[in-house]
């Protein structure tokens, strides 16, 4: 089964790349399921519903989720539905819809599980071990069905969580995709047990800024150390950045790919 999988779609910038480069992507890799981290879709700040459902109808089958994921009461009662293609992170105590979600596409089910990092930019208040929750997860859900492939998503800032938590899942999911850094790494690999695995998908969005906001913001607050507001740069050129996974069953992946374009 072909997965592609959308770094951070960072804002409406994000959201045109995403819009402008999917169509020749499905053509050139065919993919089976289309995902996207959902974390900064709206303004930089979590998912709006009309978001969510505009690169639904564009041809995107599931989002995942972050940090910001669960503090919009809009979108609460998609995140609460198991039959809705949008998930948060499993071990934050904010985000309160199901641990796993399920997505059956072509005859294949897909289940999906999001995780924070401990560390996120500072200690995160009411964030859970992820590789204790991992594991519950996966004994739960794995007791009462067979997915045909298992896609984690782990979003965090420090590289080590993402390595350490590929190599612990190595063999028992299909992928492990790290994101929330909004920059790439050149690591994506296939782990010795079988796990595809990447410690940073990087984002899509603009590309010379800091992480999406405007170095304008951002560069004031550090020099002169005086308070400013991050102000999304949505202007060109925007970056794409995405990774296909190619997987075999629940447990083992044949590929990860890294794909990059940039729209002037």
């Amino acid at each position: 089964m072909k997965i592609l999988y959308f770094g951070d779609v960072m804002g409406s910038a994000g959201q045109e790349v995403l819009l402008h480069y999917l169509p020749e992507l499905k053509e050139q890799y065919e993919p089976d399921v289309v995902v996207a981290q959902g974390e900064n879709l709206s303004n930089g700040r979590g998912m709006k519903l009309d978001d969510v459902r505009r690169l639904q109808q564009a041809g995107v089958d599931f989002f995942t989720g972050g940090n910001w994921t669960p503090f919009d009461d809009a979108i609460r009662p998609q995140l609460e539905n198991p039959a809705e293609p949008i998930i948060g992170p499993a071990n934050f105590e904010a985000y309160t819809g199901p641990s796993a979600k399920f997505l059956e596409k072509n005859g294949k089910k897909i289940m999906f599980v999001s995780l924070l990092g401990q560390t996120v930019g500072k200690p995160l208040p009411g964030v859970g071990n992820p590789l204790t929750m991992i594991d519950e997860i996966l004994d739960e859900e794995l007791a009462k069905r067979t997915p045909d492939a298992i896609i984690v998503n782990f979003h965090g800032d420090y590289s080590s969580e993402k390595r350490i938590i590929g190599y612990y899942l190595d063999g028992k999911v299909s992928a492990i995709v790290g994101d929330h850094w909004h920059v790439p790494t050149a690591d994506a690999m296939i782990l010795p047990n079988g796990t595809a695995h990447i410690t940073d998908v990087g984002m899509c969005g603009n590309l010379h800024s800091s992480l999406g906001v405007s170095l304008d913001s951002v560069i004031p607050r550090w020099k002169d150390n005086v308070q400013t507001k991050n102000e999304l740069d949505q202007s060109k050129p925007w970056q794409l950045n995405a990774v296909l996974i190619e997987t075999k069953s629940a447990s083992k992946s044949d590929s990860i790919t890294q794909i990059q374009k940039l729209l002037n």
